[in-house]
């Protein structure tokens, strides 16, 4: 039997997830218009990509960073950083960059928004921080669902908010974007880490060589970063494939919009399914719908093809992400939690920076097809990795 939340619990994830979900418009507006904005102040289209390159660079410098100072201070004074520091002034740089035409300021602006990211991307440990065991898969999954509702509103930010400034029309998502950091900064100022999840000032930790010798730390850490590195690069990928296959920019954003969706609408339930099945077989459920992605975007080039591989590219990220997470928690204590934590995370998003600075140079080189097949030996490994945890010790969701 299922045990409900106290309240206090709901509403400190409840502040999560909607922050979570205003960083992700955030992100989406990046990877939707940073390329586009970028061609039209770079000196050269070859630097087009950049702003959005620097914002995965923010993200890689600043993760460990944000880990270790929220050890030492807490989660929300890290978090406001995040929003105001990151949010806020990288918005704001970055439409001062497009209302100057400066191509620098304006990756300086996307660079500092990378900070937000390495800040943002701890919302989920802080879910696991302020639930009891028996709610703390449900909470990292709840706080995961923040992305549904920006699958709806990333793209509609990065569209429709054109309309704010006429003589720059592209500065109008990034203004949004301030107001949306400052608005999380408001909500997260009601945030309230219990004080059992910090850990005490003579607490010990043991050194991370014996943390990351666990063979559940190297599962957890697997999961996650095969997962999220595997459908960044697919993901980056699919727009450029679709319009080889003769697909306009419509098309392409359906499929897109589909694909987030994906990603974050499995966490109303992700959690559930944990605690039902057990952490081991969703993260075993997680790479077969990798494969099956694999598989169905190789059959064929039709928009429907395109359309299902990219749902289940999703879907497969969601179970490996969630499923990695909740696993992490159980391999550290309080005192640990900060170079852990922050440690997974380099790791996972120093391999989504190389994944997305991959995905042109394979698609080109060897072809959709064979870009999609070359995911399938690390998606086995990951498998492998798990079953082999499953049978020398338990894997399954928290107690409770």
């Amino acid at each position: 039997m299922t045990t409900a939340a106290p309240a206090g619990e709901k509403r400190n994830v409840a502040i999560l997830a909607i922050n979570q979900a205003l960083f992700l418009i955030t992100a989406i507006t990046v990877m939707t218009l940073g390329g586009l904005v970028g061609q039209q102040l770079a000196a050269t289209p070859a630097l087009a990509t950049l702003p959005v390159a620097a914002m995965m660079v923010g993200t890689v410098t600043f993760t460990l960073p944000a880990s270790l100072f929220m050890k030492r201070y807490g989660r929300r004074p890290g978090f406001l950083i995040g929003t105001i520091c990151g949010g806020g002034l990288g918005g704001a740089t970055a439409v001062a960059g497009i209302v100057f035409s400066s191509f620098w300021l304006f990756c300086l602006g996307n660079l500092l928004l990378g900070l937000y990211q390495g800040f943002a991307m701890y919302y989920r440990f802080a879910a696991a921080d302020v639930a009891s065991d028996a709610f703390r898969s449900r909470a990292i999954s709840l706080v995961m669902a923040g992305g549904v509702i920006a699958a709806f509103l990333g793209p509609w930010n990065a569209s429709q908010a054109t309309t704010l400034f006429a003589a720059a029309p592209n500065a109008g998502p990034y203004a949004m974007v301030i107001a949306l950091a400052l608005a999380g900064s408001g909500l997260l100022a009601f945030l309230r880490v219990p004080a059992a999840s910090e850990p005490a000032p003579d607490a010990v930790a043991r050194p991370f060589a014996t943390i990351a010798g666990q063979p559940a730390f190297r599962v957890a850490l697997m999961a996650a970063a095969v997962g999220y590195a595997i459908m960044i690069l697919v993901m980056t990928a699919t727009p450029l494939a679709m319009q080889t296959e003769g697909f306009g920019m419509r098309e392409a954003a359906t499929v897109m919009q589909w694909h987030v969706l994906g990603m974050f609408a499995p966490s109303f339930i992700t959690g559930h399914l944990i605690a039902r099945f057990g952490l081991g077989n969703m993260l075993l459920t997680g790479c077969a719908v990798l494969v099956a992605s694999v598989f169905v975007a190789v059959s064929g080039g039709s928009f429907t093809h395109f359309l299902a591989a990219l749902i289940l590219l999703g879907i497969g990220w969601n179970f490996l992400f969630v499923g990695g997470s909740t696993l992490l928690t159980q391999t550290h204590t309080p005192a640990e939690r900060g170079k852990t934590q922050g440690a997974n995370d380099l790791v996972v998003f120093s391999l989504v920076a190389v994944g997305s600075l991959l995905s042109g140079l394979l698609l080109y080189s060897v072809g959709w097809t064979w870009l999609n097949l070359l995911m399938l030996p690390a998606v086995l490994v990951t498998a492998v990795g798990v079953w082999r945890l499953q049978h020398t010790q338990e894997v399954s969701a928290p107690a409770g």
